[in-house]
C-alpha cells in the first residue's frame, strides 16, 4: 500500500469514527436484569397504590 492511499485510509476512518459518535443511538441504554426486578416491582407496587385508591 502506497503512503498516498495509506495517508487517505487514515483520514477516512476518522471522519467515519467522528460521524459515528455524533449520529443519535438507535439502541436503548442496557439496563441489568437486577434493576429491570427492581424497576418491576416498583410498578406492581404503583399498580397496587392505585387499586387500593380507586376502590
Amino acid at each position: 500500500m502506497n503512503r498516498r492511499k495509506k495517508s487517505i485510509q487514515i483520514v477516512k476512518s476518522r471522519i467515519n469514527k467522528a460521524k459515528a459518535k455524533l449520529s443519535t443511538k438507535k439502541k436503548p441504554k442496557y439496563i441489568s436484569k437486577a434493576d429491570r426486578a427492581k424497576l418491576a416491582e416498583e410498578e406492581e407496587e404503583e399498580e397496587e397504590e392505585n387499586q387500593d385508591t380507586s376502590t
